[in-house]
């Protein structure tokens, strides 16, 4: 049986499949940032900051995807959990630190202390990940039409 990313799926071929994945790429990515945004505002304390960790690792899951849309979903999704807690781990050197107190871009994506509890909703957020890639590729990918069947 022919997989959704040989191209020999019914309705389409190679490229409109990733352009159809980028483009739903791109909309988890914005949606994402609001998400962040707004749980930012509405929420404090530990709802704010773990969600936020785990959010941070879900739009990291989208831009793999906009960036590489034939990589699978456990791939996408183990390339943001290394790259979050890599930042995280960077943390320890306190260079994000320095560079956060010089710009908010740097403190948004980089943060500035490390917590070893935020390692958890990194992998929350990239679990999360998986299974939105993963269900979409099923809702969206249309099945190979095999004959005889």
């Amino acid at each position: 049986m022919a997989s959704p990313d040989s191209g020999a799926c019914a309705g389409g071929g190679t490229s409109r499949i990733r352009s159809r994945r980028r483009l739903a790429a791109a909309v988890a990515a914005v949606v994402t940032v609001g998400a962040g945004l707004g749980l930012r505002a509405a929420m404090t304390g530990d709802v704010a900051k773990y969600g936020g960790d785990a959010l941070y690792t879900l739009l990291i899951v989208a831009l793999v995807v906009l960036v590489a849309p034939s990589v699978t979903a456990w791939k996408a999704a183990a390339v943001a959990l290394a790259f979050s807690w890599g930042v995280e781990f960077l943390q320890l050197s306190g260079v994000p630190a320095e560079l956060s107190r010089h710009s908010v871009a740097a403190r948004l994506v980089l943060g500035s202390t490390f917590g070893a509890q935020d390692l958890l909703w990194y992998a929350v957020g990239a679990l999360s990940g998986w299974c939105l890639v993963a269900w979409s590729r099923r809702a969206v990918v249309p099945r190979a039409v095999i004959p005889g069947r």
